[in-house]
Parts: structure tokens; C-alpha cells; sequence
């Protein structure tokens, strides 16, 4: 008898112990957050479809990361004021003020748009190996020089607006994959652009660890289902009937290349 209340005790305890350990889970604290997502139209969703009426031209799209996100985990509270185009000051100027003290999550990719992304890709696609590669350049002294200030601002202000929340900066996918036949660009053209989005990237990740918010890589993530690859992509490549979607993730590239990268971020 004595062993057996010992053994009932003992399992007892161990059930307290999970379920306090449950309480506590990732899971658990996603469930109770008040999550915020800003950005430009990777976080959007732009590419993806099933855009939401309340979006209107920003193309706020229900397969989003973020939006995701909302449908899979259900945080408390959830709003997505990313936008088509917007650079680093619309969202210091024009989002922020979704966040409040209460915000405990927060997600953003911007920084794209800055240096000229669209520009750069119609230079490219019209005008030819040696201006592509030019444009991709100057882009390239722009990310160095200017973009980590905007980038520390955008962090700064997000810290300001929610101080207690988790912020999640979330990169851009690699447009390429090299080394492959494929029509269209040049190799060499592909290959500076491809340099180009890795210094982008490279350059927000640095920004963001001083910023001590976390950096959801997705480049691996898209290595396979990239442009010029052999498996799904990923990527929208240049579509003339729809310009805007052009190098803007698919659906699948946000469900199975944005989303698992922040959904691991977020905690």
C-alpha cells in the first residue's frame, strides 16, 4: 500500500510538472499574444492572393506570413498594417501607430524598397547585362552607407511604440538559383542581383542583432524552389499581365518559405 500511494504521489507530481511546463510553452505564450506586422509587400503578402477588402492597395493578403500566423497559432490580438511600397520611413510614419505598450509581438521586413527593388529589376529585364549589373551596384553602396540608420530607426521607433515586445525582423528570399539553365537574364546579371539581396540581408541581420530583435533568415528556406531552379517555385518570375507580383513570393513560398521561418522566430 505504502508503494502504491508513493508511485500515485510520485505520478502526481509529474503531472503538475508538465502541465506547468505546458503553461509555459512556446505555444502557450504565442496563444496570449497581441501581435503587430509591419513591413512592405513581402509582408503584405503581395504575390500571394486572397487579398482582404480592408487592405486596399497595400494588398494585405490572408496567405501572408503573418496572416498565417493568426490562423494557425490565434494570438490574442492580431492586425497587419504592411503595404505595398512602403520604405523604412512609411513605416516609422505611417505604422508605428499600431503598436501600443500592450503589443508583446511584433513583425517587419522593410528595407527593399529603400534602395530601389522594382527600379532595379525593370533596369535589369529592359536594359540589359551592363546596366543591370550598375544599377545592382549603386543599390549595393546605398545599403551600406544609408540603410542601416533607416533600419536602426524603424527598430528604434518599434521599441519605443511596444518596449515590451518581441520583435521579429524578417528577411528576403533569393531570387535565383545559379548555375542552371534558364532563359531570360544573364548569368552574370542573376548573379549580382542575387549579391545584391545577400547584402541586403546581410546588412538588415546586423542591424537587427543591435537592435536585439531576431532575424528570420529565409534564404535556405527558398534553396530549391528559387527562379531558374528545377523544383516548385517559390518566386514569382516577371509576369507582364501582372507587374506588381513580379519576384514577390507565391502563396506556397509564403506558407512553406516565410511563414516556418518566423513561426520558429516568434517563439
Amino acid at each position: 500500500m505504502r508503494r502504491t500511494r508513493l508511485v500515485t504521489l510520485a505520478l502526481g507530481v509529474a503531472a503538475a510538472i508538465g502541465a506547468t511546463l505546458l503553461a509555459s510553452s512556446p505555444a502557450a505564450a504565442a496563444a496570449s499574444d497581441r501581435y503587430v506586422a509591419l513591413g512592405d509587400s513581402y509582408a503584405s503578402g503581395v504575390g500571394a492572393d486572397s487579398y482582404t477588402s480592408e487592405g486596399g492597395s497595400c494588398q494585405r493578403s490572408t496567405n501572408a506570413y503573418s496572416a498565417l500566423y493568426n490562423a494557425n497559432v490565434h494570438p490574442a490580438a492580431y492586425r497587419s498594417v504592411a503595404c505595398s511600397g512602403a520604405t523604412t520611413a512609411d513605416v516609422v510614419n505611417g505604422q508605428l501607430s499600431a503598436l501600443s505598450t500592450s503589443t508583446t509581438l511584433v513583425s517587419v521586413t522593410v528595407g527593399g524598397n529603400d534602395i530601389g527593388f522594382s527600379s532595379i529589376m525593370s533596369t535589369c529585364v529592359l536594359s540589359g547585362e551592363s546596366d543591370c549589373i550598375a544599377a545592382v551596384a549603386a543599390a549595393e553602396t546605398k545599403v551600406r552607407n544609408e540603410l542601416p540608420a533607416r533600419l536602426a530607426g524603424v527598430y528604434k521607433g518599434i521599441r519605443s511604440h511596444a518596449p515590451s515586445a518581441r520583435i521579429v525582423v524578417v528577411g528576403y528570399p533569393v531570387f535565383y538559383q545559379l548555375g542552371t539553365v534558364c532563359v531570360g537574364l544573364s548569368a552574370n546579371s542573376r548573379a549580382k542581383i542575387d549579391e545584391g539581396i545577400n547584402l541586403l540581408d546581410d546588412v538588415t541581420k546586423t542591424a537587427a542583432a543591435a537592435a536585439g530583435a531576431k532575424f528570420a533568415d529565409v534564404r535556405s528556406q527558398f534553396v530549391g524552389h528559387q527562379l531558374c531552379s528545377y523544383g516548385d517555385k517559390w518566386l514569382h518570375a516577371l509576369n507582364y499581365l501582372n507587374l506588381s507580383v513580379s519576384y514577390h513570393p507565391t502563396a506556397a513560398g509564403q506558407s512553406g518559405g516565410m511563414y516556418p521561418v518566423f513561426r520558429s522566430a516568434a517563439g
